[in-house]
């Protein structure tokens, strides 16, 4: 795979904080080749070792993306839904940025069969069927269409699983990331320094707390992204 230049810069990273850890006291050993310091009870994270996945990661995904493959972004962490949810759309990925609802990828049948209803329901709100129904049953059919857009919204156009889900948290998304092992699907997960490397296909090391380290980031892969897709737009 070509390496490519994605202007990652340690500067740009400190000022996001990305090199912020977690308390020494709460940290997986596993992560000590990831952590160049200690201060005032923090573990600091290697920033040369984060900027070398990162742009792996950047190759892998612009290769990807020039092949048409689809992406899934996970990322529920409240302060980082929104972020989650623009980025996804600006380069045209799936996302989940609510509740990860267990089975969503293990049991796909499943999803598809919600996504399914889900269309069906915002089909029928577009065209004004659901005001013609009685009272009660609109209502409830509208609670419905409600939680399925909330927490399948970010899917509403997934057509089967996913070629590569990119994970913001791997301690919150840990479910997401045990569905995407047992499927074998490749994974790009942020780990602070209290998760576990090894679990991820790619794994960067980073700040998964402060919104600006997580944005960054984020911001860096959906640019590889969206850059992979309109390198297949000019060579098709």
């Amino acid at each position: 795979m070509l390496r490519r230049y994605w202007n990652i810069n340690l500067e740009e990273m400190l000022g996001a904080g990305v090199h912020f850890g977690h308390g020494t006291r709460k940290w997986n050993p596993r992560m000590a080749p990831y952590i160049s310091a200690e201060h005032k009870g923090i573990h600091i994270t290697n920033l040369i070792r984060t900027a070398r996945f990162l742009s792996e990661a950047c190759d892998l995904v612009f290769d990807a993306a020039s092949r048409r493959k689809q992406f899934l972004i996970v990322g529920t962490k409240k302060k980082a839904a929104a972020s989650v949810a623009r980025a996804a759309i600006r380069a045209r990925c799936h996302y989940v940025n609510k509740k990860w609802l267990g089975g969503i990828l293990t049991n796909w049948s499943t999803t598809e069969t919600r996504l399914q209803k889900f269309r069906d329901l915002r089909m029928e709100q577009k065209t004004g069927r659901l005001n013609r129904l009685p009272k009660g049953e609109a209502a409830r059919l509208k609670r419905q269409l409600s939680h399925l857009q909330r927490y399948l919204g970010g899917i509403k156009y997934m057509t089967g699983l996913p070629d590569i889900v990119i994970i913001l948290d791997q301690q919150e998304e840990y479910t997401a990331l045990r569905e995407c092992i047992t499927l074998g699907i490749p994974t790009i997960c942020l780990i602070d320094t209290n998760c576990d490397p090894d679990l991820a296909d790619i794994s960067i090391p980073a700040n998964d707390d402060a919104i600006a380290s997580i944005r960054l980031i984020l911001n860096k892969l959906v640019f590889a992204i969206s850059e992979g897709r309109s390198s297949y737009i000019q060579n098709s």
